[in-house]
This record gives C-alpha cells, sequence and structure tokens, in this order.
C-alpha cells in the first residue's frame, strides 16, 4: 500500500512540474554564429516566448561541424523543456552528407512547431549578361558545367537548392564553394564568380544597394522581400522550392505536456504583428502550422537531400 502510495502521489507531482514550466530561464541552442539568419529568426522568437512565459529564452550560439555539434547538445540535454533547438535545413541534410550518419533526428529529437522561411535566390552580379533564369539555362545547355556559381560551402543549404534545381532544370552549372556566405558574396560582386546560391536575407543589402540583381527565387510564389524578383515557377518548373526553413526542436522524451505549450505558444506568437514584422525585417516569412507539418517536412527533406547527395555525390567542407 506504501508503494502505490507513493506512486499516486508522484503523478501529481510531476504533473505540477510540467504545468509550473517554465520556472527557470530556457536555453535555446544555434547551430550557427550570431548575426546570421537562424540567430535572427531564434532571437526574435526568443523574444516573444519570454514575454508570454515570464522566463528569459537564452540564445546559445554553437557554431560547427555544420551544426552537428549544436543538435547533439541538444540531443544530450535532460528532456525537460529548458533546452531547446532552433533547426534549419542542415538538420536533415546532414544525416545523408556526414558519415557515419551522426544521428537521427526523427528519433532523437521532438518537432515543436516550424517558425518560418527565407527563400533561396540565385542571384547574379550587375554586369553579368543574364537578365534572367531562362538565359542561364540556354547558356548551360549550350556550354555545360561553364557557368560558374558561389555558394557559403559543400553541403551548405543554398548549394542543395542550386543542385536540386539544376537537376530539374537539366543543367550542369560549376559549384564554387566558400566558408561562409560573405566571401562569396563579395566574390560575385567584385566580379570573379558570376552567379551566387544564397537565402534572400544575405543577399537583401547588396540587391538593395545596386551590387547584385536576383534572377529568381527557389519558390512557388513571389516574396514580400523581392517582389519583381519572378519565381522559379514563373519560368516553367511548377512546384518547385527550395527554401530555408526554421523549426523549433526539442530533445526526445520532452514531457509532451511542455512540447505542446510550447508549440501553442510559438503558434500565438507568429499570429502577433510584432513578430511578423520583424520576420519580414529579418528577409523571413512566418509559417505557423500543426506539430505533424514539422515533422512531415523534416521526413520529405531528409529523404529528398539523401537522394541528391547521393546522385550529386556531394560531400561536405
Amino acid at each position: 500500500m506504501g508503494v502505490a502510495l507513493a506512486g499516486a502521489s508522484a503523478v501529481p507531482l510531476a504533473a505540477h512540474a510540467q504545468a509550473a514550466w517554465p520556472e527557470r530561464p530556457v536555453t535555446v541552442v544555434v547551430g550557427y554564429s550570431a548575426g546570421g539568419a537562424v540567430d535572427a529568426v531564434a532571437r526574435t522568437l526568443g523574444q516573444a516566448l519570454s514575454k508570454a512565459l515570464g522566463q528569459p529564452f537564452v540564445i546559445e550560439n554553437r557554431p560547427g561541424a555544420g551544426t552537428n555539434i549544436a543538435v547533439k547538445s541538444v540531443i544530450d540535454a535532460k528532456p525537460d523543456g529548458y533546452t531547446l533547438l532552433m533547426a534549419a535545413n542542415a538538420l536533415a541534410a546532414n544525416m545523408a552528407l556526414y558519415k557515419p550518419q551522426p544521428f537521427d533526428a526523427e528519433k532523437d529529437l521532438v518537432p515543436v512547431a516550424l517558425v518560418g522561411r527565407v527563400p533561396v535566390v540565385i542571384a547574379a552580379n550587375v554586369n553579368t549578361p543574364y537578365t534572367n533564369i531562362k538565359q542561364v539555362i540556354e547558356a548551360a545547355k549550350q556550354k555545360p558545367n561553364s557557368i560558374a556559381y558561389a555558394s557559403p560551402g559543400n553541403g551548405s543549404t543554398p548549394h542543395m537548392a542550386a543542385e536540386l534545381f539544376a537537376r530539374a532544370a537539366g543543367i550542369d552549372l560549376m559549384h564554387v564553394p566558400y566558408r561562409g556566405g560573405a566571401q562569396a558574396i563579395t566574390d560575385v560582386i567584385g566580379g570573379q564568380v558570376p552567379l551566387l546560391a544564397m537565402n534572400a536575407l544575405e543577399v537583401k543589402p547588396q540587391v538593395a544597394g545596386g551590387k547584385l540583381k536576383v534572377l529568381a527565387t527557389l519558390t512557388p510564389q513571389r516574396t514580400p522581400i523581392f517582389p519583381d524578383a519572378p519565381t522559379i515557377s514563373e519560368m516553367g518548373f511548377r512546384g518547385f522550392e527550395a527554401s530555408v526553413w526554421y523549426a523549433l526542436m526539442a530533445p526526445a522524451k520532452t514531457p509532451t505536456a511542455v512540447v505542446e505549450r510550447l508549440h501553442a505558444e510559438v503558434q500565438k506568437a507568429l499570429q502577433s504583428p510584432e513578430v511578423r514584422e520583424r520576420m519580414t525585417a529579418v528577409g523571413g516569412e512566418v509559417l505557423p502550422g500543426d506539430r505533424q507539418m514539422l515533422a512531415s517536412l523534416l521526413h520529405s527533406e531528409r529523404v529528398r537531400y539523401d537522394k541528391l547527395v547521393r546522385d550529386a555525390n556531394i560531400k561536405p567542407d
């Protein structure tokens, strides 16, 4: 009877602990340096959640190993709702890129909520002869592997997006990988490389300053970031999309009550004009939706990247 009573009393205590969450600061781990797109999205959402839940949401930048260091730190963290991950496409891609597979995101983490996305764009030096993506495709078909494009690195989301586009268009482009977006952008502006695959946030200032021109956004619909830039769908590739997406994840076995509360609070935040305005300011758009939406996206992206990595023999930096 004593054991039964002890077990019965433990249930309300556990329920109270979950209901009381959060009782202390929450850490959101970001696998990228401060100041980048993922960091900006994490801080925007963190501020909203701090205000709503009454506890600080502290952003911890842990770049390295293609975000694997950050992901593994969250997987290994205590599943109590106090350590979260702001993830992007690399979460799905790295399971195919790295051997041995560093983790299984579908088993080791639990989806909390999709947060937003930023389209990948194909941009060009303003002095290149190409004024639209159709001209690039035509030129590439005449001389395969003769047109170069820069990206933030092998296996980066823009690199993968450009390769998916090239395969859809039936062309071969010459990939010039850089260690980060800043130098890639600098060299395209300087004319060393004619084209650039990059997320819209990274190139927004240079396009506004007249140093780069956007040939196409790799999205089905036009983006408010570059409303005048045609989409890849308008060029005949209907339904094609290659965006950078952002999602909040938690360690596997995080209490369902905590995950559901987090999800609900994220949905509220994404509906607020303040968060929408901040997301737009950093070049993104919000993506409200249920948790299954994120689980399905993670799985489909994993399958898509796995095929691309094998077919194109892509290796990480």
